[in-house]
């Protein structure tokens, strides 16, 4: 069943992007990821044009991001303060994005952009993913305790600027902070995802956040930012389809569910292991894609382009 997306200006099957909805739900039922790194590439392979998949695959990231938050909350798991310095960051990068990327959409280099952002980031981000769980599964072969970061001090307690940060025990300097939330803004105006898998690692390596409070603060920023993203891109470029969201939240919010009974069915390095392959799989497509010779040389760009 084809139906036309007014904003795409194409028609797609209808249950080829439930399905990728269903799929990224999955992933986030499975994983605990939000799926934003996953569900704007997919997008490319169906057809959808970049600009239309990485304003509207926002959507989804809020929808699903929002029920993670509220069960955070209410076990009490999210540093409001580190949010809101995350928040800061966040938006003010957000902007800085969306002005990169429209420029580059009015030079007609946002297709190769977007794409080669999403080569370099799922090929690190899968290629570290596989390593780590397959080391994880040695270890459990081996019966040895499982490596815990030690929380010390580093750089991030010498800059000036600190703050008091309680629910994560921390006293650090606010900058680092906000220099994280301005990237975490700026990758998620140019590729559409929310920066949770750059934003975690950063927070527990670089500022020595606990890992309990980790993902619901990270849940909180998101939230916000791929909201304010989204609302920069529908105001300026006018490329978010309401109709594709609507069908990929539809399908996301079903996966979700069978996500989470999958996962507590599987070992967690069996599942990363399964992720991280997963990733490396769909940037090994895109990749071929840009390397490859596309059978049409020239394209008539529409609203997308």
């Amino acid at each position: 069943m084809q139906i036309y997306l007014p904003i795409a200006e194409v028609s797609v099957n209808f249950f080829t992007l439930l399905g990728i909805g269903g799929v990224v739900g999955i992933l986030s039922g499975m994983f605990g990821v939000g799926g934003g790194f996953l569900i704007t590439p997919l997008l490319f392979l169906a057809g959808i044009p970049s600009a239309v998949a990485v304003a509207t695959s926002a959507n989804q990231i809020v929808a699903s991001s929002f029920s993670g938050l509220l069960a955070h909350l209410r076990r009490k798991t999210v540093d409001i303060r580190m949010g809101l310095m995350l928040l800061v960051g966040g938006l003010v990068g957000s902007a800085m994005g969306v002005y990169v990327f429209n420029l580059l959409r009015e030079l007609g280099q946002v297709d190769l952009l977007v794409r080669l952002c999403y080569v370099v980031f799922l090929g690190i981000v899968g290629a570290m993913m596989l390593v780590e769980s397959l080391r994880a599964m040695r270890r459990a072969r081996g019966q040895t305790a499982p490596y815990k970061p030690r929380r010390q001090r580093n750089w991030v307690h010498t800059w000036p600027a600190k703050m008091r940060f309680r629910t994560s025990q921390l006293y650090i300097s606010a900058i680092p902070v906000v220099l994280i939330g301005l990237s975490v803004g700026i990758l998620a105006a140019i590729m559409g995802v929310g920066g949770g898998f750059i934003m975690v690692p950063a927070m527990i390596y670089i500022l020595g956040m606990p890992t309990k409070v980790v993902v619901g603060t990270s849940l909180f920023q998101i939230i916000f930012v791929t909201a304010f993203t989204t609302l920069l891109h529908a105001v300026t470029n006018h490329t978010v389809d309401l109709m594709l969201a609507l069908v990929l939240i539809l399908g996301g919010v079903t996966g979700a569910q069978i996500g989470t009974q999958i996962g507590l069915r599987m070992k967690a390095e069996q599942l990363r292991v399964l992720l991280a392959s997963l990733v490396l799989l769909v940037c090994g497509k895109l990749a071929l894609e840009l390397l490859l010779r596309p059978e049409e040389l020239y394209v008539i760009g529409g609203v997308g382009g």
